[in-house]
C-alpha cells in the first residue's frame, strides 16, 4: 500500500492544484519512483489511497498496467483519515486473495524518496510489525523509536527516524474501528509488547514534506539518474 492522502500543507502552492505524489522529480511523478522500485522488488499488486485531488492520481497512474503492476484504490473522505484509519479502511483490498488473512502487508509512505530494494525486506515476521529505520535527517534529531540488533524498542538502543515503510500485519488493527486515527499509538503499544521487528537502511531517505526538501530530491536525483 501506498499512502497517498496528505494535503501537503507544507508544500502550498505546489499543492494547491497538484496532489503531492504527483509532484515531479528529477522528471516523473514523486509516486511513480516507489510503484517503479516496488515492481522491480517483485510487489506486482498494490493499494493506493487518496483524499486531495485523488482524481488526478487515478487519472495518471491507471490501472497500474503502464508500470507492469495492478493498482486498487482505496477514496477517502476530504480531510483524509490519517496514517491508521486509512490503512484500516484498505484492509479488504490488502486481505482480498491472501491465503492467510493475517499475512503481512507492506506500507510505504508516499511522500518519501528512496532507494531501498524492496526486494530484501522479509515476506514473513514473528510479530506485528517490522519497521525499516534510517538514520535521524537534521530536520527530526530526535528520532522516533529505538533499535536494538533486530528489535525495535521505546527506549533501548540508538535512536532512530522510522523511515514510513514497514510491514505489518491486519492484527496490528483488530481493535480498531472506522474512522480517522494515526498509527504511532498503535506502534507504540506493539513495541511495549516486544512484537515489533525492525531494520537499518543506512542508503537514500528524504522527506519530501518541504519545498526545501523536494528541491533536495531533485538535485539527488537529478545527480544520479542519466539524462536521456
Amino acid at each position: 500500500m501506498i499512502l497517498a492522502a496528505g494535503r501537503g500543507d507544507r508544500l502550498r502552492p505546489h499543492t494547491d492544484a497538484t496532489p503531492k505524489p504527483l509532484l515531479e522529480v528529477a522528471g516523473k511523478p514523486l509516486i511513480q519512483w516507489h510503484i517503479e522500485a516496488l515492481a522491480a522488488g517483485g510487489i506486482a499488486e498494490l493499494v493506493i489511497n487518496h483524499a486531495w485531488l485523488g482524481d488526478q492520481i487515478e487519472a495518471v497512474l491507471g490501472d497500474g498496467s503502464a508500470f507492469g503492476v495492478q493498482i486498487s484504490y482505496s477514496p477517502e473522505p476530504e480531510g483524509a483519515l490519517e496514517t491508521g484509519g486509512g490503512i484500516f479502511q484498505a484492509l479488504p483490498l490488502l486481505r482480498d486473495g491472501a491465503e492467510d488473512e493475517d499475512a503481512p502487508f507492506l506500507v510505504v509512505n508516499g511522500d518519501v524518496l528512496t532507494d531501498i530494494d524492496f526486494a530484501r525486506l522479509p515476506r514473513r515476521i514473528a510479530g506485528l510489525a517490522h519497521l525499516v529505520m534510517v538514520p535521524n535527517p537534521t530536520h527530526h534529531p530526535a528520532g522516533d523509536f529505538c533499535l536494538q540488533g533486530e528489535q525495535v524498542t521505546l527506549n533501548s538502543g540508538p535512536r532512530l527516524t522510522f523511515s514510513g515503510i514497514g510491514l505489518y500485519r491486519p492484527s496490528l488493527f483488530g481493535r480498531c474501528q472506522r474512522g480517522a486515527f494515526p498509527l504511532a499509538p498503535l506502534l507504540q503499544v506493539a513495541i511495549a509488547e516486544g512484537r515489533v521487528s525492525g531494520e537499518l537502511h543506512p542508503g537514500l531517505w528524504i522527506d519530501v514534506g518541504t519545498a526545501e526538501r523536494l528541491a533536495e530530491a531533485n538535485r539527488v536525483m537529478r545527480a544520479s539518474v542519466p539524462m536521456k
